[in-house]
């Protein structure tokens, strides 16, 4: 799964990596985030509503409401859908319509995965390209109008097995697209059964090179933690972290 990640872009990195052009008000709103969780607010790649052929940057919430709950807060309340397996997001009914027709690009700087070591610890890691660029994650979008007439929008990482970087310490991660790959992966017009195949071959584990994992301190454990000391090296000299047990 991926239940936590950062972004610690600027705002013209942002536009250049995935060639769009940011609202200004988004743009004055974005600082670094080191610890995102399910539930906040997360940037979004997608097509635009009235332009086909143009990207936009949204702010969505991260836990895919689908459109037959009874209502947002009912949506809310279920277990937060942040994860859609790659394996089966073309099959689920949370997710199937979604996966068609709303296919967007979420930028992360890294993610966080924990690792079970003796008794009931886990130790965190942190996922990032080696030269700590800018990466996407491929993810879906919905959209649903609540009983009073609001809209809520909300999202989900697309998820696929471990590769053989990751498999030590999780068994599942993020599905990591390749700048070639978003422009098929956005497009609209592929949304038949028969045109998707393609899109299914994205939903693969990115190659063992392409990231590195580095042990970090527990204080990345507590959601509410923030700030760069959330990326503090395992056994730093520096005061420790939370302790906490992340399930």
């Amino acid at each position: 799964m991926c239940g936590r990640f950062n972004l610690r872009t600027t705002a013209s990195e942002l536009a250049e990596f995935f060639d769009t052009i940011l609202d200004p008000q988004l743009e004055l709103s974005l600082t670094p985030r080191f610890n995102i969780t399910p539930s906040q607010p997360v940037l979004v790649i997608r097509n635009h509503a009235d332009h086909a052929d143009h990207a936009e940057t949204v702010s969505l919430d991260w836990g895919l409401v689908p459109t037959w709950a009874k209502n947002a807060a009912a949506g809310k309340r279920m277990t937060p859908l942040i994860n859609a397996r790659g394996e089966t997001v073309s099959d689920k009914p949370s997710f199937r319509s979604a996966f068609r027709h709303r296919r967007c690009l979420m930028p992360a700087s890294g993610f966080y995965e924990w690792q079970k070591t003796t008794g009931t610890t886990k130790q965190p890691w942190h996922i990032h390209r080696p030269d700590d660029a800018l990466m996407a994650f491929a993810a879906i979008w919905e959209q649903r109008q609540d009983d009073d007439g609001s809209v809520i929008e909300s999202c989900a990482i697309i998820t696929t097995e471990a590769n053989s970087l990751m498999a030590p310490i999780h068994h599942r991660m993020p599905v990591v697209l390749e700048p070639s790959d978003f422009a098929a992966w956005l497009d609209p017009h592929i949304s038949s059964h028969e045109r998707l195949e393609p899109i299914h071959r994205l939903l693969r584990p990115c190659p063992d090179h392409a990231l590195v994992a580095e042990p970090i301190d527990t204080r990345i454990n507590r959601p509410a933690n923030e700030g760069p000391d959330c990326l503090r090296p395992a056994n730093s000299t520096t005061s420790g972290g939370d302790g906490l047990l992340f399930d």
